[in-house]
């Protein structure tokens, strides 16, 4: 039943209305879907769009992975249960330089990259399971042939969106990898199915709601366990991936307060049922979804976190997130809710602030007052966006990890996003990123010792056996831990559980309560961003995945830091919050180490060629300009919204 489309990869922003194509005859039955004023605006359509339907995906939600198989035949009959419909899509996609998914487009028309062999007349079959056409009623039409001139309408908002998906599509550098895919007869861009999802593909998965279930041991675990734990993340470049984690603030839009637990339990519930996630329930709460590698979870104040898949391009990473954003917003604006983009709550009190119902924040709320002044503020009013990142070898884990450390309060000063409190200036650029300085020196700062001759996986779990503890998770119940050794679990002397022996889980657990700007797990996670609009979503994995995945840049970093001092960097890392690009550094300022790091950046993605320079170009906008995204929110506050912090929930909202 082969059928042609005229698909828009245009995610998140709505298709400028000149670029939207539709034919006269097909003009009545799209205007309301594709957002078309009026028949003047279809009349200008090109001409040679006469046999194509402009679709534009920024209407639609995501394909659930085990509806969307391509890949090969075998995975593709796999994939279909009975009935399903089986289409042929052809994708086209002209040049223009509007906002696409995952990327803007590089004037294709000029130049076509390799990259984008999706959309180059790439023929794919997809296969699309009835039932999975949500709204039933609208299914049946858009797919008859009778009486539709040989074209498909997709113009139900509930369909699950083809596009969606096409642009996570695993893509080859360059054309190489695509080569040899068409030379085994298979279709150049494959997007994985249910079935194939995450075989043999180790990297930096993204931290999702920590393993929580003790394993019997038969023997004690000891340090070189640890350290082999460590020691197992290392792997070789080929598998290198990009995990992606992003926070955001939920809120009603009507009253702008923050939603509830109760709230965010109907949100979860939505997205499980309306886009196949599995739920994580904690003593009947759902606190958490699952769906193959990407994890849904819930900060201390209901922040909404994705967990991102281990992914090879930052394409890919975007259009997860473009993805996951849309789920959202769909359940979301059907019950009046919101997502904003920020580093630190703009307007509520801590007290306006939900608790959510999971153990081990309940441990952490009693005990974070003890440690520091700004704890419970780091808990329940922050949101930031990390990546994750892989490493070779021990050597390849220390170099990234100082490259990582030093440039932190670079990556802080360029995403600096949250300058308002309670209503009002707070006095920094990224609160956010002060509150870390109060809230638990035992396990949190930039970690001098990473820098010494000595150090390597040893001294890092050396460090980590040191930070107190928080808890035990045992026959499903947290037990308080707080203020006490690991070194002593490990000899079975903890007051709280006399006897018990720690797990390789336990160790798991207890890495994920250290909070440093830069961590080590069996990855690398980058931890020094605010969180923000979709853009720097995008933007703040393509800078780091530029400077540390590739080896000229990498080196260059190297060379650059290597007489910083401990004081320079300590110095760096509590100005830039307050002075971000501004800060003085040497004999310049701290925006002209951000030119050149950034230039770095991008040779490295350059070099990586998979075209995905064009993620900088939020960051290139900020350096460029020498103003931080906090700065326009305050210039706008003093001006346009007459000071009010009100209009940033629509400003940043997603």
């Amino acid at each position: 039943m082969p059928r042609k489309i005229w698909v828009s990869p245009t995610m998140l922003r709505a298709v400028a209305d000149e670029d939207l194509g539709v034919t006269d005859e097909v003009a009545r039955d799209t205007e309301e879907d594709l957002g078309v004023a009026d028949a003047d605006e279809v009349s200008r359509a090109p001409r040679a769009m006469s046999t194509w339907v402009w679709v534009s995906p920024t209407r639609l939600p995501a394909v659930v992975d085990e509806d969307l198989g391509v890949a090969d035949a075998d995975e593709v009959s796999r994939a279909m249960p009975r009935r399903n419909l089986r289409l042929s899509f052809d994708i086209e996609v002209e040049a223009t330089d509007v906002w696409a998914a995952p990327h803007r487009f590089y004037n294709l028309a000029a130049s076509p990259p390799p990259l984008y062999h999706l959309l180059a007349r790439l023929s794919l079959s997809l296969s699309l399971t009835r039932t999975r056409l949500a709204a039933a009623a609208a299914a049946a039409a858009p797919l008859s042939p009778a009486g539709r001139g040989g074209e498909v309408f997709l113009r139900c908002t509930d369909l699950m969106a083809v596009a969606s998906r096409l642009a996570v599509a695993r893509v080859a550098p360059d054309g190489g990898a695509a080569g040899r895919r068409r030379r085994r007869g298979r279709p150049v861009v494959a997007v994985p199915t249910a079935a194939g999802r995450g075989r043999g593909r180790g990297g930096a998965v993204a931290a999702s709601p920590p393993t929580e279930e003790a394993v019997q041991m038969t023997e004690p675990l000891t340090k070189e366990d640890f350290m082999a734990y460590l020691v197992s993340g290392c792997k070789p470049k080929e598998n290198w991936r990009i995990g992606t984690e992003h926070e955001k603030f939920g809120f009603e839009v009507d009253t702008l307060r923050p939603i509830k637990y109760d709230q965010i339990r109907d949100i979860l519930n939505g997205l499980a049922e309306r886009f196949d996630w599995d739920k994580i329930v904690e003593e009947n709460n759902v606190i958490g979804l699952k769906q193959g590698k990407q994890s849904i979870s819930l900060e201390p104040g209901g922040q909404f976190e994705l967990s991102g898949a281990p992914l090879e391009t930052l394409h890919q990473t975007c259009a997860e997130v473009n993805s996951h954003l849309y789920q959202v917003k769909a359940v979301g604006e059907e019950m009046g809710i919101g997502f904003l983009g920020i580093g630190f709550q703009p307007k509520w009190a801590l007290s306006d602030i939900p608790i959510m119902p999971k153990g081990r924040y309940e441990i952490m709320r009693n005990y974070m007052p003890k440690v520091g002044s700004l704890g419970l503020d780091m808990m329940f009013r922050t949101c930031t966006v990390q990546v994750n990142l892989d490493f070779s070898s021990e050597q390849d884990m220390i170099r990234k990890f100082r490259a990582g450390l030093a440039l932190q309060p670079i990556a802080t000063a360029i995403f600096a996003n949250s300058p308002f409190k309670e209503g009002k200036p707070n006095g920094y650029l990224s609160l956010r990123s002060h509150i870390w300085t109060d809230t638990d020196n035992n396990r949190s700062g930039m970690l001098p010792f990473v820098f010494d001759d000595s150090f390597g996986f040893e001294r890092y779990v050396d460090y980590a056996l040191d930070v107190p503890m928080y808890f035990v998770y045992r026959n499903k119940k947290y037990i308080d831990c707080t203020g006490m050794s690991f070194r002593d679990f490990m000899v079975g002397k903890l007051p709280q559980a006399p006897g018990e022996l720690p797990t390789l889980n336990d160790w798991e657990n207890h890495l994920t309560t250290i909070f440093p700007e830069v961590r080590l797990k069996r990855y690398l996670e980058m931890r020094g961003a605010d969180g923000g609009p979709w853009r720097r979503l995008c933007a703040l994995p393509a800078f780091w995945v530029g400077l540390l995945y590739d080896e000229e840049s990498l080196q260059s970093i190297s060379d650059m830091t290597s007489d910083w001092t401990n004081e320079e960097r300590e110095m760096l890392r509590r100005k830039v919050p307050v002075t971000g690009l501004k800060t003085p550094f040497r004999d310049g300022y701290v925006r002209d180490l951000a030119e050149e790091i950034l230039q770095l950046s991008k040779n490295g993605l350059e070099r990586r060629g998979y075209k995905e320079v064009g993620f900088l170009r939020e960051v290139d906008a900020v350096i460029s300009s020498g103003v931080t995204p906090a700065e326009r929110l305050l210039n706008l506050y003093e001006t346009k919204w007459q000071r009010s912090v009100d209009p940033v929930f629509q400003e940043l909202l997603y």
